[in-house]
């Protein structure tokens, strides 16, 4: 009788982590480094809250314009719902990159088998997640305190495609914009001006309606305007604040179309010009 022999072949290598997988990894990791840095959880999640609640305590419940029910303080939270898809994406990516360029994070992360992807894919879910915990936090605040109006029925609808379609466009801008500071340290000093401008000429402090002809005309080129004014559908009473609006309407269709063209521009300008070392070492 002899005995049977089992003969195994050699070992298969386990399959490593496809760029999706290390993309929800990065995510986690992004958004540990996002809170645990006090300095960039004000600057870009809480500063909208901040001047929400000095602005509310400024204007209270002036009325937007003669003889309408509409606040002031509600136009206003409207205003800065929007910003904040551009402080978590546009402001936070222009400043953050850099200074990991300049740290060397990017040069490591090159020389890493980890595809590339998988560190913007942590970028992305950074800022939406950001966001989402960030709108939590503006409208339970505008809810509470300036009787914010919540959506209802296809406002929601509205909500959501205006906020993934303005953070799309914004993460890829502040993707792009990261190659234009000379280093991590000079970054705030040109992205900061730049945000506020927008916020100043796309009526965020101000009723877009009450501008000068020439500002108006410059805040339509830029994303702000559109995705504020898209904002305002969703949180201001529908007939009687969009007839306080420049044309008379919302404009949802325009506002798409701007979003959606300010994100292939974005898109190609990131692909174009995105940097992984500092300049001169490229």
């Amino acid at each position: 009788m002899s005995a049977s022999t089992v003969t195994t072949g050699p070992a298969v290598p386990a399959r490593p982590p496809g760029a999706f997988a290390l993309g929800r990894r990065r995510v986690s990791i992004e958004l540990k480094q996002f809170f645990r840095d006090r300095q960039s959880a004000v600057f870009n999640f809480l500063l909208p809250v901040l001047l929400m609640v000095i602005f509310g305590a400024v204007f209270g419940s002036q009325p937007l314009s003669e003889g309408s029910d509409i606040a002031f303080s509600q136009y206003f939270v409207a205003g800065m719902i929007a910003s904040g898809v551009l402080y978590t994406s546009f402001q936070n990516l222009s400043i953050s990159i850099p200074l990991e360029r300049d740290d060397g994070t990017l040069k490591r992360i090159q020389g890493t088998p980890m595809p590339k992807l998988s560190y913007f894919i942590g970028k992305i879910g950074l800022v939406f997640v950001a966001y989402v915990a960030q709108l939590t936090l503006l409208v339970t605040v505008g809810r509470l305190f300036y009787k914010l109006q919540l959506p209802s029925g296809s406002q929601w609808v509205t909500l959501v495609w205006v906020s993934v379609l303005g953070l799309i466009a914004c993460t890829l801008l502040g993707i792009a914009f990261s190659s234009v500071p000379k280093n991590g340290k000079g970054a705030p000093a040109i992205v900061s001006p730049i945000v506020l401008v927008l916020q100043f000429t796309s009526g965020v402090f101000f009723p877009y309606s009450q501008l000068p002809d020439w500002m108006q005309t410059f805040a339509a080129v830029f994303p702000l305007k559109w995705l504020t004014q898209a904002m305002r559908s969703v949180f201001l009473p529908p007939e009687a604040a969009a007839a306080l609006e420049v044309s008379g309407s919302w404009q949802l269709g325009a506002c798409a179309a701007v979003l959606a063209a300010w994100a292939v521009v974005a898109l190609l300008l990131s692909l174009r010009f995105f940097r992984w070392n500092k300049r001169g070492q490229d």
